[in-house]
């Protein structure tokens, strides 16, 4: 089965997947199958709770492989040994990743085969949670993700969708064929776990710092009904807030709406309008540390009273007027951020277009992305950067949006440390 039709992209690695015990684990058996697929050597081990959902013998005919579920197993632990068999793993990957494993992994327990691997381990862990809306968005949950976070963990998902129990939000289980795609990044990165002391441990590199996030899009009222907005879904600009809390910084970010939580360690100011993000952002100042993530619309409209109704004399003419440029007017007033950050999302001509607003705006660094279609920036789960300052161009591969946002939270630690240029 393995590599039929597929390029090898994970040939000879070895992957140890968890599977938690959640309805989402039937997706599992399809990422286990995917993986082979790419050359990828996959061990299963299942919680007591995910063999109420799949059995093992499932697992052990896509893997090709003995599945392990007892940590006390005399065979188990003479053939191959729980040690062992978090450190013979390339990367470790827990999907589902319940709000059970999660509480349990980031306070250290071990009292499974899953949660001691996840503890006798020195590979980094890559997460794919899975729960209800409500218990994703729990502040308990959201500590135990900073914490995991903190510790060098990596997440991919959860997305947003209709739930098993009939709720709508964010909580689903990442499709197998985004978690591959978070594999192949992991992958392709350091994944032995940091060192205690490293860039981004808490109390890090921005210390003390205070950092202004703004991320996702802005709604422009037409009427009390309609609105003017863009596809922006924040995940970048909520990634970039919770790096920079991650690193030691004081982070206030400003959110329009957006259908994801607020990154825990962060100040979240929710606003809707450009003009409302303006001010919400103003009012954040002073700061170290500017990143206007935020895809705020160009333009708005004086929107109606009431909402606008059909009539035969055909579709009204809306009067657009410019919004608020935030950018320029952080980076060029008097009140300027040390480091100033912009975005550039563009369809053509990337680098240019990019250079063009460095220049324009006054800013330290743009941060450029192609959001044409096919590209899935928008919405998407990863993100392939160009670094644009008066220094040049620096090409970044494509990573899941939380690396991303990681290395360009040591980026900028670097460059307001005055350690390197960007």
């Amino acid at each position: 089965m393995a590599g039929a039709g597929y390029a090898q992209s994970l040939a000879a690695r070895r992957v140890l997947l968890i599977v938690g015990g959640g309805i989402a684990a039937y997706k599992s058996l399809d990422l286990v199958r995917r993986l082979r697929e790419r050359g990828a050597r996959v061990r299963v081990v299942m919680t007591a709770a995910a063999k109420e959902f799949v059995t093992p013998l499932a697992f052990v005919s896509v893997a090709n492989e003995k599945v392990y579920d007892d940590l006390f197993s005399a065979t188990d632990e003479q053939e191959v040994g729980h040690i062992q068999l978090s450190r013979d793993a390339d990367l470790i990957v827990v999907a589902p990743a319940t709000a059970h494993i999660l509480a349990r992994a980031a306070r250290g327990l071990c009292d499974d085969l899953a949660t001691t691997l996840l503890l006798a381990t020195d590979k980094r862990v890559l997460y794919a949670p899975a729960m209800n809306v409500r218990m994703w968005l729990h502040p308990a949950t959201q500590r135990n993700v900073s914490t995991l976070h903190g510790d060098g963990a990596w997440f991919v998902g959860p997305n947003v969708g209709d739930m098993a129990c009939g709720e709508y939000g964010p909580g689903r289980m990442s499709e197998p064929l985004e978690i591959v795609e978070a594999i192949e990044t992991a992958l392709k990165q350091d994944t032995r776990l940091p060192a205690p002391e490293g860039l981004l441990a808490r109390g890090g590199a921005l210390e003390g710092l205070h950092v202004v996030v703004t991320s996702g899009p802005t709604h422009e009222p037409i009427d009390p009904v309609r609105y003017i907005a863009n596809r922006s879904s924040g995940r970048q600009g909520h990634a970039i807030a919770a790096a920079a809390a991650r690193a030691g910084a004081r982070v206030t970010l400003v959110s329009g709406p957006v259908a994801l939580s607020d990154p825990p360690g962060c100040e979240v100011v929710h606003i809707k309008s450009g003009r409302d993000m303006l001010a919400a952002v103003e009012a954040t100042l002073p700061a170290d540390i500017f990143i206007a993530a935020a895809a705020v619309a160009d333009w708005r409209v004086e929107p109606a009273c009431d909402k606008i109704k059909k009539s035969e004399g055909g579709a009204p003419s809306l009067s657009l007027v410019e919004n608020p440029d935030i950018l320029a007017t952080v980076s060029q007033g008097p009140r300027r951020p040390r480091l100033v950050v912009g975005f550039a999302a563009e369809t053509s001509d990337l680098i240019r277009h990019a250079q063009e607003k460095l220049a324009r705006k006054g800013c330290d660094l743009i941060v450029a992305n192609d959001v044409s279609e096919g590209t899935d920036v928008f919405g998407g789960a990863t993100n392939e950067a160009h670094l644009v300052s008066r220094a040049g161009v620096e090409d970044w591969p494509r990573l899941r949006k939380e690396d991303l946002a990681e290395r360009l939270v040591a980026r900028l630690a670097q460059m307001i440390g005055g350690e390197a240029t960007p």
